[in-house]
């Protein structure tokens, strides 16, 4: 098989891996705190193995290790909130969300890296309003708090994504991996302490801590690693068009295993439509000669890495 037709296909691979991420969300019982807190540490501990990222914290500048602490946190927050809205809503509610990410970062981006404003780049704003209004339409009002904290973590995604491509070039991408979910592992242990009651910390049963490791380390570490020979073949055009197929995966894999069309009408997924539709979109009117996008945001996020 050519080298490029088997990076499409371990590209597709990363994306349905990914897509899993919110069905294991659904499916794993603790809390999203506590969930989020044991993927942070798998992650962290099994790429502390790894004696190269020992080398490379130990050369970092103090500053260069805070700015990619401060990063760790916004990447808690925004697992945080995006499990949140699993477990608030539902799987396809929350990865219809994340498609946000792209429209917050075509606001964001130019300000935190200094590049020049597109204005075309805010019509995709306006596009994306009727698809929320329509999804919100086509839940449940108890789902209506899911949809409000996985917007709020599609911004967290597009914060830490624009970071991450302006410190990009300070360290190789598996020591600031390692360096942002241990400083995010931090994070939550803080909050953890002081929070009482759904959120204390929990040693997970056998079934849990089955899936935390299927999480954590099939669907985070290999299609990281995956991704890295990726980039070495496809463009950063071709790899964003994949992966904004992220949400369609997560749906279709939430339909499938979870039967969630029985808790969504067709005006959500209308609404979906639109989004989707603006975000593949997005590409097409801000098409520039292709760079390969920062390696470090792909070890932080499955969603929207390669903004």
């Amino acid at each position: 098989m050519p080298s490029t037709s088997r990076a499409h296909l371990q590209l597709h691979f990363c994306v349905l891996l990914w897509g899993f991420t919110a069905i294991l969300g659904k499916l794993i019982t603790l809390t999203a705190l506590q969930l989020v807190w044991w993927r942070m540490l798998i992650v962290t501990l099994a790429l502390l193995l790894v004696p190269k990222v020992w080398r490379e914290l130990r050369a970092m500048s103090r500053r260069h290790l805070l700015a990619y602490a401060g990063i760790g946190v916004l990447v808690a927050l925004h697992w945080l909130t995006f499990y949140s809205a699993v477990k608030l809503a539902n799987a396809s509610v929350a990865a219809t969300c994340i498609a946000l990410a792209p429209v917050f970062l075509s606001l964001i981006e130019p300000w935190v890296v200094g590049r020049r404003f597109e204005p075309r780049e805010l019509l995709l704003g306006a596009a994306v309003v009727p698809g929320v209004a329509l999804v919100v339409g086509g839940v449940p009002a108890d789902m209506r708090l899911g949809i409000a904290v996985g917007v709020l973590s599609a911004l967290f995604c597009a914060a830490f994504g624009a970071l991450n491509k302006r410190m990009a070039d300070r360290s190789s991408p598996l020591t600031i991996t390692c360096l942002e979910l241990g400083a995010g592992t931090l994070f939550l242990t803080v909050v953890t302490t002081f929070w009482h009651g759904e959120g204390s910390f929990v040693v997970p049963g056998l079934h849990d801590t089955v899936l935390l490791l299927v999480l954590a380390l099939v669907c985070t570490l290999l299609p990281f690693a995956l991704a890295m020979a990726v980039l070495r073949q496809l463009s950063a055009y071709t790899v964003q068009l994949a992966t904004n197929l992220e949400p369609v995966y997560a749906i279709v894999l939430a339909v499938l295993l979870l039967g969630e069309q029985r808790q969504l009408d067709a005006w959500f997924y209308a609404g979906v439509a639109i989004i989707l539709g603006a975000v593949f979109a997005h590409p097409f009117l801000s098409r520039r000669p292709a760079a390969k996008p920062p390696a470090s945001v792909l070890g932080t996020a499955e969603s929207k890495a390669f903004e």
